[in-house]
């Protein structure tokens, strides 16, 4: 059960939200090392935390899924895509 309903995935990664591709990747990239399960065997708090991570990372690593997540504060594959207030060509 996560702890909070909305995890702020930039503070979790430690990086700004101007933060690029690469800055993202390298962030998480340390954080996982730190927290990966296989490295904190049997450490139920580390896992969890790996979790969250691989999560932000997930979001922010991808260009449209950090635009909705920018725009709305969270992602979600049930939003369409562009969101709600897209325009149209």
């Amino acid at each position: 059960m996560p702890t909070t309903a909305k995890q702020d995935y930039y503070e979790l990664l430690g990086v700004p939200r101007k933060a690029g591709a690469k800055d993202i990747r390298a962030a998480f990239r340390k954080l996982a090392r730190k927290y990966h399960p296989d490295l904190n065997p049997g450490d139920k708090s580390a896992e969890e935390k790996f979790k969250q991570l691989q999560e932000a990372y997930d979001v922010l690593s991808d260009s449209k899924k950090r635009q909705m997540y920018d725009q709305y504060g969270f992602y979600s594959d049930n939003l369409p895509p562009g969101g709600a207030g897209s325009h149209g060509g």
